[in-house]
């Protein structure tokens, strides 16, 4: 089966029904050994890319992994993006905002992060966390500090959405290239995933009380998160609805999805003009020289 990314694009201004969303497809893949051999092309293809991206130095790429617990972000990372460089490659994870983060707008603290020209960022959970886990806790949002006339839940939900669309706009006209992945994972599939972490020793350290407190909130969690994709879907930040019932499947989805967005850049390496050529030139016969000159 051809991966078909454009298949799991949200479209911009669409309202999004995650139950019309599969989270199983049919495999990618016919094998294990099919999906190693697959996933090992990408990779290779994808650290090619990052070179030939560090090199040129022209653009950024932001990649955004946002999901219910255990649907698989940290292996998606992991695998897919365990061929490129680490000196052009940043990931980072955000948890509870901090005091100090608090004191800013919602936005400041993952803007530390953003990604340089040439690189590629991560980030594993991100601002959008500000429209999702806020929205199902409003009393997050009652101890963020904000004045009371803020506070409207009726209103600060689309003020944050277009402040999102916005940023994201802002950083599309100075260069960087922003692919959002949610992994769809059905309720069923998490149960069964929290199991083999409570049953399997090595995956204890996986499993925390909070999880099962959280999954309570399911429903709530769909709707924040129709709600976000919805809003802020656009042409140039697409949301991608993963399906992650099947771990693989959804590596193979993502890394494709990266590459195809990646292989839309036109990137070439830096030209040498006829200047550079003749430094060049000239730095290698001193050091002919220098290598006769040794023997």
């Amino acid at each position: 089966m051809k991966i078909k990314t454009k298949e799991f694009r949200v479209p911009q201004d669409e309202k999004v029904e995650l139950k019309k969303w599969p989270t199983l497809i049919d495999p990618v893949y016919r094998s294990k050994a099919h999906y190693h051999k697959l996933l090992e092309a990408q990779v290779n293809e994808l650290s090619e890319l990052q070179h030939l991206h560090y090199a040129s130095n022209r653009y950024a790429v932001l990649l955004i992994f946002q999901a219910m617990d255990a649907a698989g972000k940290d292996g998606a990372i992991r695998h897919v993006m365990s061929g490129v460089n680490p000196q052009g490659c940043q990931v980072f994870s955000f948890k509870h905002p901090s005091a100090t983060e608090l004191e800013h707008d919602f936005l400041w603290r993952t803007s530390q992060c953003l990604p340089e020209r040439g690189r590629i960022g991560i980030f594993n959970r991100s601002y959008y966390e500000e429209v999702l886990i806020v929205r199902v806790h409003p009393e997050i949002l009652r101890s963020q500090g904000l004045p009371d006339k803020l506070l409207d839940e009726k209103t600060i939900w689309q003020d944050r959405y277009r402040s999102i669309v916005d940023l994201e706009n802002h950083l599309y006209r100075n260069g960087t290239r922003i692919i959002k992945f949610f992994l769809h994972l059905s309720r069923e599939e998490q149960r069964k995933r929290f199991l083999d972490r409570i049953d399997e020793p090595e995956k204890n350290w996986k499993f925390s009380v909070a999880d099962i407190e959280e999954r309570k909130f399911w429903k709530q969690y769909m709707q924040a998160y129709e709600a976000c994709l919805g809003a802020t879907s656009t042409r140039i930040a697409p949301w991608y609805v993963v399906p992650a019932d099947n771990k693989k499947n959804a590596r193979l989805i993502v890394s494709r999805i990266i590459l195809d967005t990646f292989n839309t850049l036109k990137m070439h390496y830096p030209e040498t003009n006829e200047a550079r050529r003749q430094e060049l030139l000239s730095i290698r016969e001193q050091l002919t020289k220098e290598g006769a000159d040794d023997n």
